[in-house]
């Protein structure tokens, strides 16, 4: 018998719980960014097509908890906090957070750079080993994947043009 099936409650603790875990990762990013937006940030030249700076917290705020679903969907399948498919996305999760330390914490986009490449793989990893579980988490992730590819076209763009 499946975990959802056997304690709807602890289900949704689950869910509140893999919630607050990636806000948490996103909210811990921002102690690093929110200083560095009106100073650092708003120095760089930047890359064709880069947003306003107000669209990226609604976005990552929505992204985390589609996250936070994908997990919490594969992990009702598989409930250990350890399995594969977990572990995956546990270290995404952590890829995630250290690019917000390097390009804004270190000020250093060419090392953040390298970050958001393993970071994309690690998502791009997550999403086959979830789909195995769940497609629908697969497709909770996939948004990500643009989101995140579209980030490394834009570190990739301040990278270059501030030497």
């Amino acid at each position: 018998m499946k975990s959802s099936t056997k304690q709807p409650a602890k289900n949704y603790a689950a869910l509140a719980g893999f919630v607050a875990v990636c806000l948490a990762a996103g909210f811990f990013g921002s102690l690093v960014t929110a200083p560095r937006i009106p100073t650092w940030y708003a120095s760089l030249e930047k890359p064709a097509g880069n947003p306003p700076s107000w669209v990226f917290a609604p976005v990552w705020t929505t992204l985390y908890i589609l996250m936070a679903v994908a997990a919490w969907l594969v992990w009702r399948r598989v409930p250990s906090l350890r399995t594969p498919p977990l572990v995956w996305f546990w270290m995404q999760l952590a890829l995630n957070t250290i690019w917000s330390l390097i390009f804004f914490g270190l000020e250093r986009p060419g090392l953040a750079l390298l970050d958001i490449g393993l970071l994309w793989l690690a998502i791009a990893v997550t999403i086959t080993v979830f789909r195995r579980f769940s497609g629908t988490a697969a497709l909770l992730l996939s948004p990500y994947l643009a989101w995140v590819t579209f980030a490394a076209y834009l570190n990739f763009g301040i990278w270059r043009l501030n030497p």
